[in-house]
């Protein structure tokens, strides 16, 4: 059939069927779903993972500093390793605490609990290292 100058069902208009138009549009209709959900970030999570990196680096920093001048250890040393084992003692509770909560991303829970239990294995293993020379 001729309308015009355009032919109805016509590869000019990339008709093949009734059919593969239906599948063409299932197909791309597909591809774009979106998921949505009611999970966020739990500010605990993120505060927990920031107190486990602020421990890490404030003992490497410590550590460092100490290995650099032969074993020496000035006071502020010692200040640092206790503020940052309570850092790593509070970021701890807080990553076990919001690993219990329902409908949450877990990306921070888990990397704030690693990054406290490495500090505090990391203090255990220095005050071992202490203790033995």
């Amino acid at each position: 059939m001729k309308i015009g100058h355009f032919h109805t069902g016509s590869a000019l208009f990339g008709f093949h069927g009734g059919l593969q138009v239906t599948e063409r549009l299932e197909n791309s209709m597909r591809k774009k779903n979106y998921i949505f959900t009611n999970k966020k970030h739990s500010n605990r999570a993120i505060m927990s993972t920031i107190l486990g990196g602020i421990s890490l680096v404030s003992l490497g920093i410590v550590t460092y500093l100490s290995y650099s001048q032969g074993g020496v250890m000035h006071g502020g040393y010692g200040v640092t390793g206790v503020l940052a084992t309570i850092y790593s003692l509070i970021g701890l509770i807080l990553g076990i605490l919001t690993l219990r909560e329902k409908d949450i991303y877990r990306i921070f829970p888990v990397l704030g609990t690693i990054l406290n239990v490495v500090a505090l294995g990391g203090v255990s293993f220095l005050l071992y290292l202490g203790s033995r020379l």
